[in-house]
């Protein structure tokens, strides 16, 4: 299995575990109610406006989709899914951008809209991401 199939997998296994069945995914609830052997609870008011990226208007979604990524990652539940394997080295931030837009957009949320849906104007409003991102998942899932 390829590391991108094996995220893919893990980001699928992450969304069905928080019963989430549609978009937009509840990122924010992600990281403040984690289930059983997950991180610790994060208090989001405690971040920093620098953190959250301003740059456009879901831009501060896509910078918590990373931190939830990174939580994923050093958590005892990540890890029981061989994720600080594939993250062991200090590799550049393109893989864990890679892993926050599949738990943001997970795949099979993706592949269930309508093919006149999948454009990166309309996937942005739906999974309430930017429009860069949105066009970024479409070609990582080949659509």
């Amino acid at each position: 299995m390829t590391e991108s199939n094996q995220l893919e997998a893990v980001a699928s296994e992450l969304i069905q575990t928080f019963e989430i069945t549609s978009p937009p995914i509840p990122i924010e609830i992600m990281l403040q109610r984690p289930k059983p052997d997950m991180w610790h609870e994060v208090d989001i008011t405690e971040l920093s406006v620098g953190f959250l990226r301003a740059g456009g208007h879901f831009s501060p979604r896509m910078s918590l989709a990373r931190l939830l990524a990174r939580h994923v990652i050093q958590s005892e539940w990540g890890e029981g899914r061989g994720l600080r394997e594939i993250f062991k080295d200090d590799r550049d931030e393109s893989l864990l951008r890679s892993f926050a837009r599949m738990l943001i957009m997970p795949a099979d949320m993706v592949k269930a809209l309508s093919p006149s849906a999948r454009t990166p104007i309309t996937m942005s409003m739906h999974f309430e991401v930017p429009e860069d991102d949105a066009r970024q998942r479409l070609k990582e899932l080949g659509l």
